[in-house]
């Protein structure tokens, strides 16, 4: 291979990555023309069309991701290679890009994302707030963070959370108002707040207890796609809602949101980070997990 491609081979990772060459261009701080421009001529040199090009989009062919498949790993060797200069210097430097459910971006790493960064000032941490499951190595990520029971297997995951316990809450109007559900089944004769993802799937409310496995599609006035709104929908006495234990902890304490059915909210996996197995691991991504992981 001549090296000089090298650089457009760079180039034409970061268009995929970014989903478009203005993208690629502010990513990489060149001008959009030169992204096109690269592209063009290594294009020309394969003798094959790598992106598909509209009006509105850049997607990529057949040929670009069997050539994106190959060319990842070798990139991600490289910043390897770079990221080990600098800790050779005793600093943790380089760029650490994940992917992060939005639950888990609020609860876990907001309250402590200053202290990192300033522990770690050598790293540029990007969090791509995202609810669908991503492929990471596709998406040239370095890992990502996805509840415990959603891993794949051939993922080395690192615990960042202990046990999750779900509640349903509901405000002490509405209780009032409605007969208590004791038993899950009991939830059809109330208003529930759905929660849809952005994966167009309506989630369908899960329970346990001594063995026994329960999953019920309940039905409401509301179809939300947002935690914030559920939130605010319970609250606001528009019916029951199904919460993980962080979402309105101050609520629960002060009375203002009531649980029920909590002897079927039984604890499931926590969040972990998960990434692929390398021989060789990024020191930026190493501090973030000796700074993030769960300890008992």
């Amino acid at each position: 291979m001549e090296r000089s491609r090298l650089p457009q081979l760079a180039v034409f990772a970061s268009v995929a990555a970014c989903g478009g060459f203005r993208g690629a261009a502010k990513e990489l701080g060149i001008a959009p023309s030169a992204v096109s421009h690269a592209i063009s001529s290594l294009e020309q040199a394969l003798g094959v069309r790598l992106l598909a090009r509209t009006t509105r989009s850049v997607t990529v062919t057949e040929e670009g991701a069997l050539l994106l498949k190959r060319l990842r790993p070798a990139l991600g060797e490289i910043d390897l290679a770079f990221d080990a200069v600098k800790e050779a210097n005793n600093r943790v430097a380089g760029n650490l890009r994940l992917s992060v459910p939005p639950f888990a971006a609020h609860w876990l790493l907001a309250p402590r994302l200053a202290a990192f960064s300033a522990a770690y000032p050598g790293v540029t941490l990007e969090l791509r707030v995202e609810e669908p499951f991503n492929d990471i190595v596709a998406a040239g990520l370095d890992a990502g963070m996805r509840l415990g029971e959603s891993l794949e297997p051939d993922m080395i995951a690192v615990p960042l959370s202990g046990p999750i316990h779900a509640n349903i809450v509901g405000t002490p109007a509405y209780l009032d108002a409605h007969p208590l559900p004791l038993h899950p089944r009991d939830l059809v004769a109330h208003r529930c707040i759905r929660r849809r993802f952005a994966s167009g799937q309506v989630y369908r409310w899960e329970f346990e207890k001594d063995g026994e496995e329960i999953v019920i599609d309940v039905n409401g006035p509301l179809v939300l796609g947002d935690d914030g709104l559920v939130i605010a929908a319970a609250l606001g006495g528009a019916g029951l809602a199904f919460l993980l234990q962080h979402m309105a902890q101050d609520a629960i304490a002060d009375g203002r949101l009531r649980c029920v059915l909590e002897d079927w909210c039984a604890p499931f996996p926590g969040v972990y980070l998960y990434y692929p197995s390398r021989r060789q691991m990024r020191p930026a991504l190493r501090a973030f997990i000796d700074f993030f992981r769960f300890t008992t």
